[in-house]
């Protein structure tokens, strides 16, 4: 399929991020360019614990997995977004994105992919004793005014009990249906 659009899924290191070939293979099947970056710590994961790691991603997609800043000299080695897919965020890096903090590439993207006016869709990933924190809810809700839109709850992302998540029942497909058409 030809495509015309560029997604970038922006993973954090929570456990669905080891089955990012999931969404890769779903969104290319929509007709989306994908490029991954990857949060320092999700990087990590990938390179040391996740099947195939970023060589299998960027065999998939077809682009380097970015996971840092490239250096001002450095040409950019993918192209533009069309559209941002957040997932899994993180209680980490929701509460760091809705404070504006750019200290690494994933925050970076998303936080000026609001003033860029890109569509950006966050799937979330944490237990409910994290989700019961008060910075939380304030965070959902910085984001959400600022038109990100946030899958948390049903159909999206329900928050497990510490240690009882499961990746393989993570809703990659709702985040992908609330991807611009």
């Amino acid at each position: 399929m030809t495509t015309n659009r560029t997604l970038y899924l922006i993973a954090c290191a929570a456990p669905p991020a080891r089955r990012l070939h999931v969404p890769i293979r779903a969104a290319q099947a929509m007709g989306w360019d994908v490029c991954v970056v990857l949060t320092p710590s999700a990087h990590r994961w990938a390179t040391e614990d996740a099947p195939g790691g970023t060589d299998a991603l960027r065999e998939l997609t077809g682009h380097p997995v970015r996971h840092q800043y490239k250096l001002p000299s450095q040409p950019d080695v993918l192209p533009p977004p069309d559209a941002l897919l957040v997932a899994p965020l993180t209680a980490n890096t929701l509460n760091k994105w809705a404070l504006g903090i750019s200290d690494t590439l994933a925050l970076g993207l998303v936080t000026e992919g609001i003033g860029l006016g890109l569509p950006i869709v966050a799937l979330p990933h944490w237990n409910d004793a994290q989700h019961r924190h008060p910075a939380v809810a304030r965070s959902v809700e910085t984001l959400r005014a600022a038109g990100v839109t946030v899958l948390l709850g049903a159909p999206g992302f329900v928050p497990h009990k510490p240690q009882q998540g499961d990746p393989d029942a993570y809703p990659w497909q709702a985040a992908l249906d609330a991807l611009p058409a």
